[in-house]
């Protein structure tokens, strides 16, 4: 955003779209996501990853919700039971 909160992108990418459209804005946000050029391998590209995750799916409703609610029950289970295994590891270990 520059100075009046305008996106510059109104002035180069999207010319005769109105600024002040909500749609037209989105739309500019979108664009920039998918034009990001950020290293996804270090611990805060995959923090902000998980963030951008999250804000989409409270945007989402109905079925896409439910799924994005669904990776996510499934991810926590699956560390949980990662977790689980290598503590049972780490006693059966630790007994011998």
């Amino acid at each position: 955003m520059t100075e009046g909160g305008r996106d510059p992108r109104f002035d180069d990418d999207l010319i005769g779209l109105d600024p002040d459209d909500p749609e037209a804005q989105a739309f500019a946000r979108h664009l920039d996501r998918m034009q990001r050029t950020e290293p996804g391998f270090t611990v805060e590209a995959t923090l902000h990853n998980v963030a951008e995750f999250a804000e989409s799916s409270t945007r989402a409703g109905g079925l896409r919700w439910w799924v994005a609610a669904t990776v996510v029950v499934l991810l926590v289970l699956g560390v949980i039971v990662a977790a689980w295994d290598i503590v049972v590891q780490a006693v059966q270990w630790l007994s011998e």
